[in-house]
This record gives structure tokens, sequence and C-alpha cells, in this order.
């Protein structure tokens, strides 16, 4: 079955969907974070087809978030190594790993990060302006400078974000 396209709707979230929204994708970005870089690594840690890892690995590089170099020439092989842009994923996977750790899983999280003081460390959205932790209430959303006549906001006064 072919998913939907969101390529026509103004949300960041759509866009970013477009590039790392099938199952495996962030799966494999995961990996790349822990410092796999092997076609054939990804395949076994993961249990993957080898024709979806290659379509998952294709797209990721087609949209820069990977980088494909070749380590080998005869046959050839690549290393996949995440570019600024796929570094940049680390936080949506991490707060993805720790929505997990809270709601999706038994016996405590699976796996635990460490700062380099030692201490385990989980990430917690702070204003960049003045620092404050952030909460959900505490948010207001608008129109950006790249709304355009199908933002998902148009028609909406501006707006607190109210959890349930």
């Amino acid at each position: 079955m072919r998913r939907a396209s969101f390529t026509d709707m103004n949300c960041s979230v759509a866009q970013s969907l477009e590039i790392v929204g099938e199952w495996w994708t962030l799966l494999i970005v995961r990996d790349a974070l822990f410092g796999v870089t092997r076609f054939d690594e990804f395949s076994m840690r993961l249990g993957i087809a080898r024709n979806v890892l290659t379509q998952r690995l294709d797209t990721l590089v087609d949209h820069g978030v990977m980088t494909k170099e070749p380590y080998q020439d005869n046959p050839v092989r690549y290393d996949y190594r995440l570019t600024e842009k796929g570094r940049d994923l680390w936080t949506v996977i991490t707060a993805l790993r720790q929505w997990g750790d809270k709601w999706a899983t038994d016996g405590g999280p699976p796996v635990e990060s460490t700062h380099s003081c030692g201490s385990t460390m989980t990430v917690e959205p702070h204003c960049s302006a003045c620092g404050e932790r952030v909460e959900l209430a505490d948010l207001r959303v608008h129109p950006g400078p790249g709304a355009r006549e199908n933002n998902p906001l148009n028609g909406l006064r501006e707006r607190g974000v109210q959890p349930s």
C-alpha cells in the first residue's frame, strides 16, 4: 500500500516525515548515530530486507541526511555517514526514545545516555532566549515567515497549545 504524500502540506512536521517518516528510516539514523556505517552492519542489526534498506539509504542520501562514500573498489562498497543535517536528528531520536522509555517499554529503559559529567542525561526543552524550561502550556503558536495559504494554522487566531 502506498502511503500518502505530504509534499504539498505547508508544515515542517509533514515535510520532515517525507524524508524520515518511513518505519525503518529513524532506526537506520539511530544506528548511524551509534556509529554504524556499512550496509551489511545495518542489515544485520536491523534484520531489514536488503531492498528496503537500499531504498531507505538512497532516500537519506538523496535528501542530504547521509553521504555515501566508497571504502572498497572491487566490488564497490560504501560507508553511509551522517551529515550535519543527519546528526541534527539526534534530538528527535532522543525525544522518541525518552517517550518510548516512559510509555512503550516494560522494565525500564533499554538504553541510557550518559553525559560527559557522568550523569544519566535526558533532553528537556528550554527556551533559547531566556533559558527557562518549556512546558506545553507555556507555548503559543502562530504562522511563521514561511506560512503559505495551506498552512495548518490558517483560519486560526494565535493560540496557546493546550494539553488535553
